[in-house]
């Protein structure tokens, strides 16, 4: 090539290279310009195992665009399987022994210091615009507060429908909640098992259908970043009703679509508490830890070492119960953790024999009404020791005894460490629950003790000895045919 030539292809690759990338930045710099809008569609008792047998191609079309999640609500005696509660729990992002909504007569309400999500946004945001459309009385009346900017009531779905579908055409709602009723009314009516039911899953899908019409209809909808998340506050038994603990009553989902959401995906971490802060960070407001939400933004949830024996669950050996194609246990423990079962008898319920890992599905439904219902604060895979269910069985001599050890965690010495981890603790006869902390192989020292019913979260303050570099997690659970401990979300960090 002629030198001239070369330098003339040289100096056109260089301009290339160079333009590229600031192409690049002014198409993200664009998409992030684009202005946060929320919209969140909740049908009441939209029973999710039932939507394979109903035409919903709206749905449909939303959950191969975005994120299907399924999980479990709490029973009795948290809080029945109804609409109070459950609407309660999708708009403040904490469960019903937090906001304290029981039942439907909102009697006894904590919404001061656990308020709607539209509210924290007006809170945070006041020039945001937030919009609340349903048609059962209590959505505007009690779940959303008195901050909302326009809360609208429908008086069938058609009509809440049509009004949503008029004010997203009108204003420039940023926040928009839309409630469909008429699914949870064929449900009372109906059960699942009818086909009215079906058909009021295809009216809901045609009103989902409308109401995304009018949002991708809008004026500016190309200069907006729309999240869309539907999701029910309980399910319906085949033959109609709910409020009790059956898997069909308990099981609710989230679909969600926009950014961060990868087409056609499938989570079995995300839980109806997560809406609330999910749609303040789209919106540009962090959750404060002063809050003290039970959900997380879906972005931000992580997953931890027990979520990954999902895989290796197994079907059912002594638990006959259950279903029989049902994976949903295993005693083999992830990488690094260890289970001492040294002082467990022989025998027993299998599942159960010594620290076991289990998911919701199988656990809280290998017997009903017994509290494992409240173990809503774990996610996806966790630790169970459950003493109750193992003495089912004929066992030698001897109380439950068994020991969960974790991995070492890196800490750094003559400085703070906060233990992080979810606890569902009940008890209902002779057991005990102890915590130690060993640092650098040496010996447990006592870091929490249980011995009374508590559900929570729990951050632990704890010095690190000088020169200590690691801290490994003793858990300790015994039990004579009492009740359970559940664990999850175990971390060791600074500070």
């Amino acid at each position: 090539m002629h030198p001239s030539r070369f330098l003339r292809a040289a100096i056109a690759v260089t301009a290339v290279s160079t333009v590229l990338p600031l192409l690049s930045t002014v198409r993200a710099d664009a998409a992030a310009a684009k202005r946060p809008k929320s919209l969140v569609i909740g049908v009441d008792g939209a029973t999710f195992a039932t939507f394979g047998a109903a035409r919903m191609p709206n749905l449909a079309a939303l959950r191969a665009g975005g994120m299907t999640a399924t999980s479990n609500l709490y029973a009795s005696p948290m809080a029945p399987t109804s609409s109070g509660p459950g609407w309660s729990t999708i708009a403040t992002g904490v469960w019903p022994d937090k906001h304290k909504v029981v039942d439907n007569s909102f009697n006894g309400a904590d919404f001061a210091h656990y308020p709607d999500y539209a509210t924290r946004l007006e809170t945070a945001k006041p020039e945001r615009n937030t919009l609340v459309v349903g048609t059962w009385g209590p959505i505007t009346g009690n779940v959303f507060g008195k901050a909302v900017d326009t809360r609208i009531a429908g008086a069938d779905d058609a009509d809440t429908t049509a009004k949503a579908v008029d004010k997203l055409a009108t204003t420039d709602a940023d926040a928009t909640f839309v409630h469909l009723d008429e699914v949870d009314a064929a449900g009372h009516s109906h059960g699942t098992a009818g086909q009215q039911y079906r058909d009021a899953l295809a009216a809901a899908d045609t009103e989902i259908g409308r109401i995304l019409q009018a949002v991708s209809s809008r004026s500016g909808y190309a200069d907006e970043d729309w999240q869309i998340i539907v999701t029910a506050d309980h399910g319906h038994t085949a033959g109609g009703g709910h409020g009790g603990s059956s898997p069909a009553e308990r099981q609710t989902f989230v679909i969600a679509k926009g950014a961060g959401f990868t087409p056609g995906s499938v989570r079995n971490d995300v839980k109806i508490s997560d809406i609330a802060p999910t749609v303040l960070a789209h919106l540009g407001v962090p959750a404060d830890p002063a809050w003290k939400l039970d959900g997380t933004a879906i972005g931000a949830l992580k997953p931890d070492a027990f979520d990954a024996l999902r895989p290796s669950l197994r079907t059912r050996v002594d638990e006959t119960g259950l279903p029989a194609e049902l994976k949903g246990w295993t005693n083999a423990a992830p990488s690094g953790w260890s289970i001492d079962n040294s002082a467990m008898p022989g025998g027993g319920v299998s599942e159960w024999r010594g620290w076991s890992f289990a998911n919701d599905e199988f656990w809280s439904n290998s017997q009903l009404g017994q509290g494992r219902e409240t173990d809503v604060r774990a996610r996806d895979v966790f630790a169970v020791a459950d003493s109750d269910e193992w003495d089912d069985k004929a066992h030698g001599a001897g109380q439950f005894d068994s020991t969960l050890n974790s991995p070492a965690f890196p800490v750094e010495g003559g400085r703070k460490a906060t233990v992080s981890y979810a606890s569902n603790y009940k008890v209902d006869g002779p057991q005990t629950g102890d915590v130690y902390i060993s640092f650098d192989g040496g010996a447990r020292q006592p870091l929490k003790s249980y011995r009374s019913d508590l559900n929570t979260v729990e951050k632990l303050t704890v010095d690190v000895p000088a020169g200590a570099t690691s801290a490994r997690l003793h858990f300790r659970y015994t039990g004579t045919n009492s009740a359970f401990w559940t664990v999850d979300q175990v971390a060791v960090a600074a500070g």
